[in-house]
């Protein structure tokens, strides 16, 4: 079973913006989810969806450097902890992104299965969403 996904995109976008776009609360619950969230090393933070079903993530910011993101991952009543990571770099004509989601193992086996594959769509659909945030 894989434990990480990893996904990266490139955007026409400077990195600033790229940044602000995953690390401000006002810019995550635009193309996102609704968030309560801060990029302080400590935070607890919610990502909350309007979708019926849908329970709330949680997690602690773990590292929140300029230009690196990291932050547990947590969907709230299951327990179980995984990482998000988001790492930007700067490249000619814009902004390369790469983000990995570990830990995905923690869950039981048939579960963690499953929760990759959800995990990897919902990412596309991330990634997707920011591109248009960005208008890339």
């Amino acid at each position: 079973m894989k434990d990480t996904i990893q996904k990266e995109a490139t955007f026409k976008s400077d990195i600033n913006s790229v940044w602000n776009a995953i690390s401000k609360q006002e810019e995550i619950s635009k193309w996102f989810l609704e968030a309560d969230f801060k990029a302080e090393k400590g935070y607890a933070y919610t990502f909350s969806s309007k979708d019926e079903g849908c329970e709330p993530i949680i997690g602690i910011v773990i590292s929140a450097d300029p230009y690196l993101l990291i932050y547990t991952w947590e969907v709230k009543g299951t327990n179980i902890e995984t990482t998000v990571e988001w790492k930007l770099e700067a490249i000619n004509g814009g902004t390369k992104l790469t983000l990995e989601h570990s830990g995905i193992s923690n869950y039981a086996a048939d579960t963690a299965i499953k929760m990759f594959e959800s995990f990897s769509g919902g990412w596309d659909n991330c990634i997707n969403g920011l591109t248009g945030f960005l208008g890339n």
